[in-house]
């Protein structure tokens, strides 16, 4: 079975605000997940 694992992930643009912390994810096959937000919020 395909799969996606991200465990603790944290991001951020400073070094110094976290915009994801900790962050545990898993995508099995065939689940698909989206990140929305406002244009120029740093989703990519």
């Amino acid at each position: 079975m395909n799969k996606i694992e991200i465990r603790d992930l944290t991001k951020s643009y400073d070094g110094k605000t976290n915009i994801l912390e900790k962050i545990s994810l898993d995508v099995k096959e065939g689940e698909f997940y989206v990140l929305v937000g406002p244009s120029g919020c740093g989703k990519s």
